[in-house]
């Protein structure tokens, strides 16, 4: 058990840090991006420089050590109830990173415009509200203390806020700004799981919240 949670914390780790040195060198790379005014997704938007290899070389490896964390914290994050929903919602945010390789947004991201915008529009609309549904109900996880219930739910009230913030035209500005806050709530929701949700002592019992009770046999 103490192997598989420090993969589990492992790949926490390693996915948050491949997620900030992407989304740093990506702008670096990137001529004329601001991580301030631009969204993530305009890393690889369509003609746009560098975009099919930030898409290969980025986006799809970032959502590819999501979803192995996921795969691995799986069996062992202890959940039950509507907080084993949260934890399957939580794929959502894999699924939306790929999806950015996918279906890239046009160049600026407007909301509208070539089919590969349309379907890049509707994921991340599905995405994000299926991310801050994920955090409260991770909220409900019998492991956690009410510090951390509260700390989930108010990180899937305020992911929700900053996503329909940064729609708003009169803050284009600051809508990639927006945008990584948005992305911080999600690192510390992966930490959380990683060092909250997940046993720390081989002693802890597993994800088995679906097995039915058995009874014990009379002595």
């Amino acid at each position: 058990m103490r192997s598989k949670v420090r993969i589990v914390r492992l790949l926490a780790a390693v996915t948050i840090f491949f997620g900030a040195l992407f989304y740093t060198a990506g702008a670096a790379l990137k001529p004329g991006y601001s991580q301030i005014s631009h969204f993530i997704s305009e890393l690889n938007a369509s003609g746009t420089p560098w975009a099919t290899a930030l898409g290969l070389f980025g986006f799809i490896p970032l959502g590819a050590l999501f979803s192995a964390f996921l795969v691995a914290a799986w069996p062992i994050t202890h959940v039950r109830g509507i907080s084993r929903a949260g934890l399957w919602l939580l794929w959502s945010q894999p699924i939306a990173f790929i999806g950015a390789a996918l279906v890239p947004c046009d160049a600026g991201c407007p909301i509208g415009g070539s089919p590969s915008q349309v379907a890049h529009d509707f994921l991340g609309l599905i995405t994000y509200f299926s991310g801050a549904l994920a955090f409260v109900l991770l909220a409900f996880s019998p492991a956690l203390t009410a510090r951390w219930r509260t700390l989930l739910v108010a990180a899937g009230c305020m992911w929700f806020f900053l996503f329909a913030l940064m729609l708003q035209p009169e803050l284009a500005q600051v809508r990639g700004l927006l945008q990584r806050l948005a992305d911080t709530l999600l690192a510390v929701v992966i930490l959380i799981v990683a060092w909250c949700m997940v046993p720390g002592t081989a002693s802890s019992a597993p994800n088995n919240s679906l097995e039915p009770n058995r009874l014990r046999r009379p002595a």
